[in-house]
């Protein structure tokens, strides 16, 4: 019986961004390529002092093959800006690289991804890691969190705090962009996303001082 292939197989034998976006292209590391429009690889600066990792493509990222470029992605930037947070000094990057949803309609809903995909696509992470060398790394939600920290880590016990990963030396993890937008009304919406402001500044002066 063959072994199925996992990430670790289609890494590049030299590793750079460009080497692993073309190599990422091809992966079937797990299942969810066979309905993700491509794969969604990081982007930004090669040398970026600053990382930052969401938990997978939406929408908008898979038919586009960019991160960060939908409602989310709006909002990151916005906070990175008033956080004084260039982003063009930023790398950003998802802990798995294809979209998983379901439908309904003609809609495609989010779906959270299953622990085991979101360890078939370490590989990938960890090689974006290791090739950019951030000082710090965002870790945008609780999977990302769980991503680099482990699956016994507690978003609401440690946000905010600089913890060390077997991936990164500083791990800093706050929300996802995309859980302030679905706040339930205006003032909780603004609440949360002050909260969220609060923690890139805190990066922002990290990483001043690093």
């Amino acid at each position: 019986m063959l072994r199925k292939r996992s990430a670790a197989d289609y890494l590049p034998a030299k590793l750079s961004l460009a080497s692993l976006r073309a190599a990422a292209a091809g992966c079937r590391g797990c299942d969810l390529y066979k309905y993700a429009t491509q794969t969604v690889f990081g982007e930004g600066r090669s040398r970026a002092r600053l990382m930052l990792v969401g938990e997978q493509p939406g929408d908008s990222e898979d038919r586009d093959g960019r991160p960060f470029v939908g409602p989310a992605g709006k909002l990151l930037r916005r906070a990175l800006d008033e956080a004084k947070i260039a982003a063009s000094e930023t790398y950003v990057t998802n802990a798995v690289k294809h979209f998983k949803f379901v439908e309904r309609g003609k809609r495609r809903i989010h779906a959270k991804p299953k622990r085991i995909e979101v360890v078939a696509c370490e590989p990938w992470l960890e090689a974006e890691i290791r090739v950019v060398r951030p000082q710090i790394v965002v870790a945008l939600g609780a999977t990302a969190a769980q991503a680099l920290l482990g699956p016994s880590f507690r978003l609401t016990h440690h946000r905010g705090e600089f913890l060390s990963s077997p991936l990164a030396e500083r791990v800093l993890a706050t929300v996802h962009p995309s859980s302030i937008l679905r706040a339930p009304d205006d003032e909780t919406r603004r609440v949360e996303y002050a909260n969220f402001l609060d923690d890139l500044k805190l990066v922002a002066r990290a990483v001043k001082a690093a």
